[in-house]
Parts: structure tokens; C-alpha cells; sequence
């Protein structure tokens, strides 16, 4: 049997302390100068038709953050490896392996790392999804206003 060939099976082959699976491309985050964030791959694990989702594997590098964003669809986030920190609406949390995170609908998130180890996280989505809004001037002034989000986002 050809497990490449299979949906149902996928194999984690760690590569040292790397977080790879057989056969899945180690993409770019996003298209450079889309949208602003630091040092950030992701791999697509599994898009099942039958389920409608997605499974994603994001890793930023340590100092690196993903995008301050939303979007209609919910995001659930389970961090699988390293630390850091997670901006998820007007609540700032810091976040380790094992930890389990839920994204609501419109609602505005970041993650970051440590700035001494990774943060690897499965993120589980819609696969029919709206792209990312990000926020306007006055939407950031309004975030600002609350000190512990102004010093941790990232933009």
C-alpha cells in the first residue's frame, strides 16, 4: 500500500528538533509584503472534502509573529510545540505546548514566540473560508487603548 497515496494516513518523521511530515511542502506563510508579520512557515496536513476542514501546522521562528487579523470563520488552535504568547480578542495569554486556543468569529488575533524558542501550533479551519481583515488606523488606535494589547502587537 502507497501511503502517499492515502488520505487517511500520515506519517510525522521528526528531522532533529523539526516539526516535518513526509511529502508536505514547507510554505511561506503568506505572500511577502500582503500582510505584516515575522519569520513564519505553515504546512496544509490534511484538506478533507468529505470533513470541510483544514489542518495546518504553523511554526514562528523565536522574536517572529503571524499577522494581527481576523476573519468570519473560527479557528481552533492547539500548540503542539515551543511557547509564546497569543493575542485573542482583548485577551493576552501566554501559551506552551499542550495549550488549546479558540478563535472566535471576528475576532482579532496574533501569535507570537519567545524570543528563545518557537512556536509551533495544528490550526483547524473551514476549508471554504473568507480571507483575513486587517485592521484600519482607527481599529488599531482603539486596540492601543488597552496597554497590555499595545505592547504585544506586532505590526
Amino acid at each position: 500500500m502507497d501511503l502517499r497515496a492515502s488520505s487517511s494516513t500520515r506519517s510525522f518523521r521528526p528531522d532533529g528538533d523539526q516539526f516535518r511530515w513526509d511529502d508536505v511542502d514547507v510554505l511561506i506563510y503568506k505572500d511577502e509584503g500582503s500582510a505584516p508579520f515575522r519569520d513564519v512557515t505553515r504546512q496544509v496536513l490534511f484538506e478533507e472534502a468529505e470533513q470541510g476542514c483544514q489542518l495546518r501546522y504553523f511554526e514562528v521562528a523565536p522574536g517572529g509573529h503571524t499577522t494581527l487579523e481576523r476573519h468570519v470563520h473560527v479557528h481552533a488552535v492547539a500548540i503542539v510545540n515551543g511557547r509564546g504568547s497569543v493575542l485573542i480578542g482583548d485577551e493576552v495569554r501566554d501559551v506552551a505546548a499542550f495549550d488549546l486556543c479558540r478563535v472566535p468569529s471576528l475576532t482579532w488575533h496574533q501569535f507570537r514566540a519567545a524570543d528563545d524558542a518557537p512556536l509551533g501550533f495544528l490550526c483547524l479551519v473551514n476549508s471554504e473560508r473568507d480571507r483575513p481583515q486587517l485592521p484600519t488606523e482607527a481599529e488599531l488606535t482603539d486596540l492601543r487603548r488597552d496597554p497590555a494589547i499595545a505592547a504585544f502587537i506586532r505590526i
